[in-house]
């Protein structure tokens, strides 16, 4: 695993990779290494802190609900995987067990109305079991906010998760970082989306506060060390890059990194959280439920209110990441398609997350197919690498001016629409979104199956797929739908005749474009140049 950050240039600069000296593991008295314990590790903050602690030497184990997407990275076979909810005692005692560090990397926010009420109750579990264990130390990465102030329900629960770990007996290091600029992360696709679409913006008072935003590879260096900190520290400790700014201030910084005329911003009193979560949610890829609590925590001005972290823990040895820098180095991660982790990897709230049944299970339910199959001289490679590549800018094949439609539509209605897109347009695994869908089960080469997270009234999945056939291959999909209630059956009728144009274009584009990358791979293999 690289620690490098190469932008659009292809300057490659130095980032915490967990291999340096400074990072790796302390080992102990009989000569083993921590045994790390990462809740969160399939986030967009945990997946990029697992493959480092590994580089460093640490033993690292993992709990997600979900075995399968932990499956589905590359470094898997690399930790021990626990399944289970961070709120079961029972799934925590097992996990706990054997370990020196805990990472609290779990944040609800996605998981509905009631992410704080969660949030503690996760707290309050992972505190008890883990002085149950002896664990040594607990590493939180929680929320910068200011002080005596009524603060946000989102900043508020990040508050009191933090200090629920503090009062317990396990010795925890609180990091509370402001905005985290990366690749991937959602405060910055926010940000990104905001200034690239609108070149005017009447905007929140809240964009004239001063926030500290810091660099993703500045809070991976604060992460890392944490766990090599010796004694007792049971405290809070505020994070930020070098930079003080208002929010506007950044937009038109991102504006300038990315080549844009700088935009003219307006602070309105009129648009409160609740509207301009709304109007966030339809100008970028970011839903509601996401952008609601990050606009929310902007009413305040969050600012790193002293360099405590600095008596406790090295600056970085080639210093704080700028925030100018910060940008660019994003937008070259987005420019080689090489984003690492991404907010478009969260679990959406009150989406079924069930496998689809097997066939067999079908008898004596309602369900709704659309199946359709076609022979193609194209190999199968050919016609995979083209199933493996669909969503995001490549969009589905056909009907795009349908699937625009569908997407504004869901967005409207509150789901995460088009805008989503995919961490990367060349890799597909397990767990990843693609647009309004999730990737719920992959065959490399084989077949591509996806799970519905638009708002739709019963449970859909859409299948690819490529068999091999003499002569070439034969592409395949199908459609799947188990209504609910009667608006679920009359959804799926009122979408019958564009369920005709969609899907067989979809199989008519997707086998024409592969032949097509057939035949210009023959060309170039006959051509004597």
């Amino acid at each position: 695993m690289s620690g490098d950050d190469d932008d659009d240039t292809g300057t490659t600069l130095s980032s915490p990779a967990g291999t340096e000296d400074h990072l790796q593991a302390v080992r102990g008295a009989d000569g083993t290494t921590p045994r790390v314990l990462v809740l969160g590790a399939t986030g967009y903050v945990g997946g990029r802190l697992v493959p480092r602690l590994l580089a460093g030497g640490y033993r690292v184990r993992t709990l997600t609900r979900s075995a399968g997407r932990i499956a589905a990275l590359p470094w898997s076979d690399r930790v021990e995987v626990v399944e289970g909810d961070a709120a079961d005692a029972d799934a925590m005692d097992l996990a706990m067990d054997g370990v020196d560090i805990v990472y609290f990397l779990v944040h609800s926010m996605t998981g509905g109305r009631d992410y704080g009420r969660r949030d503690r109750a996760i707290a309050l579990n992972v505190a008890k079991v883990a002085a149950d264990h002896h664990v040594g130390r607990m590493i939180y990465l929680g929320g910068l906010h200011p002080a005596g102030v009524e603060l946000s329900e989102h900043l508020a629960s990040r508050k009191e998760v933090g200090d629920i770990l503090m009062v317990g007996a396990v010795p925890t290091i609180v990091l509370q970082a402001g905005v985290i600029i990366g690749a991937g992360s959602a405060s910055f696709e926010m940000i990104r989306h905001l200034t690239e679409v609108l070149p005017y913006m009447p905007a929140p008072r809240w964009v004239l506060n001063t926030i500290q935003p810091i660099a993703v590879r500045d809070v991976m260096y604060y992460l890392l060390t944490a766990a090599r900190v010796e004694g007792t520290v049971n405290a809070a400790f505020d994070i930020g890059g070098p930079d003080v700014m208002r929010y506007a201030q950044m937009m038109n910084s991102y504006a300038a990194a990315a080549g844009l005329p700088q935009r003219r911003i307006t602070a309105l009193p009129v648009l409160t959280p609740r509207l301009a979560s709304h109007w966030v949610g339809l100008v970028t890829p970011v839903p509601r439920q996401i952008a609601r609590p990050l606009v929310e925590s902007l009413l305040h001005s969050c600012v790193v209110k002293d360099d405590a972290i600095h008596g406790l823990l090295p600056p970085p040895p080639e210093g704080l990441t700028g925030y100018p820098e910060a940008v660019r180095l994003a937008l070259g991660r987005i420019e080689i398609d090489q984003v690492e982790t991404s907010w478009v990897d969260a679990r959406v709230s009150g989406v079924a997350s069930d496998p689809m049944p097997s066939d067999p299970v079908w008898a004596g339910r309602t369900l709704f197919k659309d199946a359709r199959r076609k022979s193609t001289s194209a190999d199968p490679e050919a016609v995979w690498r083209v199933i493996s590549q669909v969503g995001g800018t490549t969009g589905w094949y056909s009907g795009s001016l349908l699937w625009a439609m569908r997407g504004l539509i869901d967005r409207v209605s509150g789901g995460v629409g088009l805008r989503r897109g995919r961490r990367t347009q060349t890799e597909v695994t397990v767990g990843d979104a693609i647009d309004v869908w999730r990737v719920e089960h992959l065959e490399p080469g084989r077949l591509l199956r996806l799970r519905a997270e638009m708002q739709v009234p019963g449970n859909a999945w859409l299948e690819m797929g490529v068999d091999p056939a003499d002569g070439g291959s034969e592409y395949w999909q199908r459609a799947v739908f188990f209504p609910r209630g009667l608006t679920g059956r009359l959804y799926w009728l009122s979408m019958l005749p564009f369920h005709g144009l969609i899907f067989s274009g979809m199989v008519n584009r997707i086998v024409a474009i592969a032949e097509g990358a057939g035949a210009d791979a023959a060309l170039a293999a006959d051509s004597p140049y």
